[in-house]
């Protein structure tokens, strides 16, 4: 493996640990799933972020290897530290779910890793920090919405629907039916059953 990431590296001109990764993915898309992993452990261990994160979804799923969540979460959060956006998410979602230590340490940090995330772009975490911003023991309406209009934005039916509960409600923002509305047909549109159910309400 590594004689042939040698030789994509020579003709691309590319990181051996990027040829690595590239050879990960296009075992995983032929089913090799064994090599797949095998070469992202190979870039992972050489400090590549990309290939880091790919290693936790193996080890997440079960893919190459034996599903091992704990493992898995020490990928995402060696590719997390290093800026990788989806691992920030997934990483966030572990410490919430299954993380060790104290409910308000894990909380803290996964809130600043789900942050980072939502600032770089991905919409599961925006969506993600929406609701937990309207949930939490205390609730943060006005920042939950700022999160739930960019999943919104970023095309998250589910979000959208979650939006148009904000302005029927009043929460975080002026109530408004109207606008309430036209959230609601554009989540309905997007195929959200919970917004048809609210636009027959």
């Amino acid at each position: 493996l590594e004689e042939a990431a040698f030789q994509l590296q020579q003709i691309f001109r590319v990181d051996i640990s990027i040829a690595l990764n590239i050879l990960g993915i296009e075992s995983m898309r032929a089913g090799h799933y064994r090599v797949a992993y095998t070469c992202f452990k190979l870039a992972a261990d050489r400090g590549y972020s990309k290939a880091q994160f790919n290693v936790g979804l193996c080890y997440e799923h079960g893919r190459g290897t034996e599903k091992d969540l704990e493992k898995a979460a020490v990928y995402y959060y060696h590719a997390a530290s290093n800026s990788h956006a989806m691992a920030q998410y997934r990483y966030a979602r572990y410490l919430l779910c299954h993380g060790p230590g104290s409910e308000r340490d894990r909380h803290q940090e996964a809130v600043a890793f789900l942050e980072q995330a939502a600032t770089a772009g991905i919409t599961e975490a925006q969506a993600y920090l929406g609701v937990f911003y309207m949930r939490g023991p205390q609730p943060k309406e006005r920042r939950g919405l700022k999160y739930l209009l960019l999943a919104a934005k970023n095309g998250d039916a589910q979000s959208r629907y979650h939006v148009g509960v904000c302005y029927e409600q009043g929460l975080g923002v002026q109530q408004n039916l109207a606008e309430a509305m036209r959230h609601y047909q554009q989540s309905a549109a997007a195929g959200n059953q919970n917004a048809r159910e609210r636009l027959r309400v």
